[in-house]
């Protein structure tokens, strides 16, 4: 008579050692790929944010030269697309009612502070992810500097990257 083989089927104990150990080094090598998605996906919102504000600042411009305000050194409101934005040599000037009306920064995604102008440095609009600020942010955040002549344009730069767009700092 023929005795039966218990032949078994699975995994031993050193081959599912083996797999799990080969998987954590998969996930150490492909994490931090991932990881790094989070500073891309700021940098893009930041470089996004630049390109608004320099949008709504020429669409201002326009309009302000149409109605003949483009030389005016003191600050105006002007209507643009239904919004009262103030303006100073026909751009929009560096608080929440000029640039932060024109773009419509009031949607609640980002947060600004306003830094008055002094010592012949023009005023400044500093503007952040909501739920921080460049003070408490600490390395990235835009800038838009109001023009101080007819001639010149606003400063508008994301503090924390170069002109390349490669953060310089460690931006949260």
């Amino acid at each position: 008579m023929k005795q039966a083989l218990n032949k078994q089927s699975g995994f031993t104990l050193i081959e599912l050692v083996i797999v799990i150990i080969v998987l954590g080094i998969l996930a150490a090598t492909a994490a931090p790929k991932f990881i790094d998605l989070q500073t891309d996906a700021r940098q893009s919102a930041l470089n996004g944010l630049k390109a608004a504000l320099e949008g709504g600042a020429t669409l201002t411009y326009a309009k302000a030269a149409i109605a003949g305000k483009e030389k005016d050194a003191t600050a105006a409101d002007l209507d643009v697309d239904g919004r009262t934005v103030n303006i100073i040599f026909g751009y929009p000037t560096a608080l929440n009612v000029g640039i932060g009306a024109a773009v419509d920064l009031s949607s609640g995604d980002w947060a600004t502070t306003e830094v008055a102008a002094a010592g012949g440095e023009p005023a400044i609009l500093q503007i952040a992810a909501t739920g921080t600020t460049p003070e408490t942010n600490g390395s990235c955040w835009v800038e838009y500097a109001e023009t101080e002549t007819a001639t010149d344009r606003p400063v508008i730069s994301i503090v924390g990257l170069d002109s390349t767009g490669a953060d310089t700092t460690e931006c949260p």
